[in-house]
C-alpha cells in the first residue's frame, strides 16, 4: 500500500522500535504528564505533585501498551529547570519507556539532559524538541553530553505550508548530524485542523525521501478547534482526538503524540485497529510480523 523510494529506517530509543515501512512496526504512542493544568499538581509553580496519581496516569498507559502492543513513551514538561529535574527524576524511577523531554525554556531542557546523563539514563531520552530557531547553546550542550536522540519540530511561521515543513527538516537535520543525533525523530507540526493535512503530507514526502520515523502531535488538531464544544458538545472531544491520531497513522506516522497520557484508553484501542489492518497487508506478502503486533493482540 505504501511505496517509497528510500529504504526505511527503524531506529531503537530505550528499546523501543520507531519506524519502517507501516504496518510493520507499530506506532508508537507518546502520552503526555506534567503539562501545565495538569490535575495531579498540587503547586504547579513549585512543581509539588501526587506522587500516587501520576503513576496511575504512567501505568495506564503502559496498561493500553501491553494490550494493543503499540509501544509508549512518555513526554515529560518541565516549565523550570528544577521541575524538569525533578519530573525525569520520578518518571524514570516509576517507567523504563523512553522519557521525551519536553519544557518551554532552553534551560529547562539542558537541566533534563545534564540529569539524565548523571544518572545514566542519556539512551532513553529524547529531547523534544529542536526548531529551526534553535539557540546554539543547546545544540553544544547536546554534543557534549552524547545525546543521540531528539524530536525535530518543523515549525516554520514564515511558510507553514507542507514545503516550509519539508523545508525546515531538511535544515534541522544538517544542523543535528553535527551534533551527533544519529536517531532523529520528524515531527511535521500540528497546530490545527488544516495543519494537520500539511503535517501529513509532509510526513509521507520525508519518509519517502529520508526514510527516517515521522510523526506529529495530531491532538493538536483538535486543541485548537474552538467550535468543537459549542456547536457539538464535550462528547465530541474524546472522538475527535482519537481520529485526529488515526488520520495520522493512517498515512503512515510512525509515532503519534496524542496529548495527556490519562486519554490512553481513548487513543491506543483506534491505533491498534489500524496498524492490525496495516499489518495485514504485509501479512499477505507474506512479511513477518513480531507477535507482540496489534494484529495479535487486539482479537
Amino acid at each position: 500500500m505504501f511505496e517509497f523510494e528510500s529504504k526505511q529506517k527503524v531506529i531503537n530509543i530505550g528499546g523501543v522500535k520507531v519506524g519502517g515501512i507501516p504496518g510493520q512496526n507499530p506506532t508508537v504512542l507518546v502520552g503526555t504528564i506534567f503539562y501545565h493544568g495538569h490535575k495531579i499538581f498540587r503547586d504547579e509553580k513549585t512543581g509539588d505533585f501526587d506522587r500516587k496519581q501520576a503513576e496511575e496516569i504512567i501505568n495506564l498507559q503502559e496498561e493500553f501498551s501491553d494490550k494493543t502492543g503499540n509501544p509508549c513513551m512518555l513526554d515529560v514538561v518541565g516549565a523550570t529547570p528544577e521541575t524538569m529535574k525533578k519530573f525525569v527524576e520520578f518518571t524514570a524511577s516509576v517507567t523504563d519507556v523512553p522519557i521525551l523531554m519536553d519544557g518551554p525554556t532552553v534551560e529547562a531542557k539542558i537541566a533534563g539532559l545534564e540529569y539524565a546523563r548523571e544518572v545514566g539514563i542519556i539512551d532513553r531520552v529524547v529531547y523534544n524538541s529542536i526548531i529551526p530557531e534553535y539557540k546554539q547553546e543547546e545544540i553544544e550542550k547536546i554534543k557534549e553530553k552524547g545525546l543521540r536522540n531528539a524530536l525535530l519540530l518543523a515549525y516554520n511561521p514564515k511558510e507553514f505550508t507542507t514545503a516550509g515543513r519539508i523545508k525546515a527538516i531538511k535544515q534541522l537535520l544538517e544542523v543535528v548530524r553535527e551534533a551527533g543525533i544519529d536517531k532523529p525523530l520528524l515531527d511535521t507540526c500540528v497546530l490545527d485542523i488544516p495543519g494537520l493535512g500539511m503535517a501529513c503530507r509532509a510526513s509521507f514526502e520525508l519518509k519517502n525521501e529520508f526514510g527516517l520515523p515521522v510523526g506529529c502531535g495530531a491532538h493538536n488538531a483538535v486543541s485548537l478547534w474552538k467550535g468543537l464544544k459549542t456547536k457539538f458538545g464535550k462528547q465530541a472531544v474524546k472522538p475527535a482526538v482519537a481520529s485526529a491520531c488515526v488520520v495520522a497513522a493512517a498515512v503512515g506516522a510512525d509515532f503519534v503524540l496524542y496529548g495527556p497520557a490519562e486519554d490512553a484508553g481513548y487513543v491506543f484501542p483506534v491505533i491498534a485497529m489500524t496498524d492490525a489492518a496495516y499489518g495485514y497487508l504485509l501479512f499477505e506478502k507474506k512479511v513477518a510480523l513480531d507477535r507482540k503486533h496489534p494484529l495479535y493482540r487486539i482479537a
